[in-house]
């Protein structure tokens, strides 16, 4: 297979996962239900090896009058045209996003599977390109972090007829997450959409990617207010296990279309949340860990002098309990010890007077850490965020399990050590913190309140990837509703809280 021949982090670049022959028959045999023309003039933006193509001369059979396809790498385009040799298929090898359509060719079908590529495999310069040309098409401004195929939707339209329909295979992730709020929009407000079906996020549809999958179907024609939308979940496109209709209203007023199935009520404005009590950040990020996060035995090996080492905390897997103990000098106890290099001092000061640091950040140098994004953004290129030690963490990413059934853990730091961004970090506002300094014994109920906060309610907040991966932002958690017990308690209230567990 031509797969085979890449490796992946070639094909997480050009966003290569072939789509499942068994899928794109199923896309195509609904497709061909909501099809309203006598001849088919079918368009794939992504084409591959054709299988959407193979579905269509399936299910549509001598109605397909022409075909065209854009596939940006050749030796998938070379097999291409072998396997489709005699057919109505126009296959041009290009890149699509730089092609401009003809008019007498415009497509009244179009299904694809378009490239997912993160924003961060996109240069900077891919992104304004593609920014400028779907705000000159649509007045859509997409967000920086959007992924390839948010362009790939959009762009789409100059290729399709009036009242054409299209189908996209796309990552779900676009119903939750900031940048796909512009998406969500034009959705709403440019096209017609028929349906949305999000397949559940244990039953990923891509064997070689973990990406939790979404079908969309639209006619390409101004919505009405009545328009109604089918929402499904779970099962197949054509057998889902949950399914709903929706006006366009409550698609505009769910800022999560993930949640549009669920059985709760949305979380409302009006209650408080974490955030009223809470600074909510994600932890620092260094650049490297492997450089600037060393264990004891290197710190000695490369004589680091202490001033320059902040201690930190490991990866959340490596922590056998949820409470982080602390010695003398604040540094923990009951998980592995490493520490953080932290240096705001020029170069200059630091040749002249510290040489031991001097010379292992000339190892770096080699071995090019000082050119890594984050690195190349900072000055001094070793300097490191600003973090101070916090009283609680939440891992932010994860995975239930028989032993853990919520994803994410709460952890109190009773330690001196900051975090990376591994986690969010929870530093009390004002009025909290100055109750925790009065009464420390606090600091294990509010720990407590923390971690009664129901899973549902915390997968619900956050948002879900392919293999059940769940997944907390710091706005989200900052959004969530705060435990029963601590709904209605200021500054006082937990004075009188504490009076009232310790008697």
């Amino acid at each position: 297979m031509v797969d085979d021949a890449k490796s992946q982090l070639e094909r997480n670049k050009l966003g290569q996962f072939a789509t499942p022959s068994s899928l794109a028959r199923d896309i195509t045999r609904y497709a061909a239900k909501m099809f309203s023309g006598k001849r088919v003039r079918f368009l794939d933006p992504a084409f591959g090896t054709g299988s959407f193509y193979s579905a269509l001369l399936s299910e549509f059979g001598e109605a397909v009058e022409r075909a065209t396809g854009y596939e940006i790498d050749r030796s998938y385009a070379d097999i291409a045209r072998k396997l489709w040799t005699g057919t109505r298929l126009n296959l041009v090898v290009g890149d699509f996003t730089r092609a401009i359509p003809d008019d007498r060719v415009k497509a009244n079908l179009v299904i694809c599977n378009p490239p997912y590529v993160r924003h961060h495999h996109l240069s900077s310069r891919q992104k304004t390109r593609l920014r400028r040309e779907v705000q000159k098409e649509t007045g859509v401004r997409l967000n920086g972090l959007s992924g390839f195929y948010c362009y790939y939707v959009l762009l789409t339209g100059k290729w399709m007829r009036k009242d054409a329909l299209a189908g996209w295979l796309i990552p779900s992730e676009f119903m939750d997450v900031n940048y796909g709020v512009n998406l969500k929009k034009y959705l709403i407000e440019n096209v017609t959409l028929l349906r949305i079906h999000r397949f559940d996020p244990q039953e990923v549809q891509f064997s070689d990617a973990y990406v939790s999958s979404a079908i969309l179907f639209f006619k390409n024609t101004a919505p009405r207010d009545e328009n109604l939308v089918e929402v499904t979940y779970g099962g197949t496109l054509s057998s889902p296990n949950k399914a709903r209709l929706v006006n366009l209203v409550e698609l505009r007023n769910t800022a999560k279309w993930t949640t549009l199935l669920e059985s709760r009520v949305e979380l409302q404005s009006g209650r408080i949340s974490l955030g009223a009590f809470f600074t909510i950040r994600r932890g620092l990020a260094t650049g490297s860990n492997e450089f600037f996060i060393l264990n004891d035995e290197q710190v000695v090996a490369n004589g680091i002098p202490k001033k320059f080492l902040k201690p930190i905390l490991p990866a959340p897997r490596q922590l056998k309990e949820d409470e982080i103990k602390a010695d003398s000098e604040g540094n923990p106890t009951n998980v592995p010890r490493l520490f953080l290099i932290s240096c705001d001092l020029d170069e200059k000061t630091v040749e002249s007077s510290y040489p031991s640091l001097w010379s292992y950040l000339q190892r770096g140098v080699k071995k090019k850490v000082n050119q890594t994004y984050l690195c190349k953004h900072r000055r001094p290129w070793y300097s490191q965020e600003e973090r101070p030690p916090p009283p609680y963490l939440c891992s932010y990413i994860g995975r239930s399990s028989k032993r853990r059934t919520t994803p994410f853990r709460f952890i109190l730091n009773n330690s001196n050590a900051t975090a990376s961004n591994s986690y969010l970090l929870l530093y009390p506002k004002p009025d909290l913190e100055r109750s925790l300094r009065t009464r420390p014994e606090l600091h294990k109920m509010i720990w407590r309140e923390l971690q009664s906060i129901p899973s549902d309610d915390l997968i619900f907040a956050g948002r879900v990837y392919g293999g059940g991966l769940h997944k907390l932002e710091p706005k989200e958690l900052t959004n969530l509703p705060i435990p029963n017990l601590l709904a209605n308690i200021s500054s006082v209230q937990f004075d009188n809280l504490a009076n009232a567990r310790t008697a």
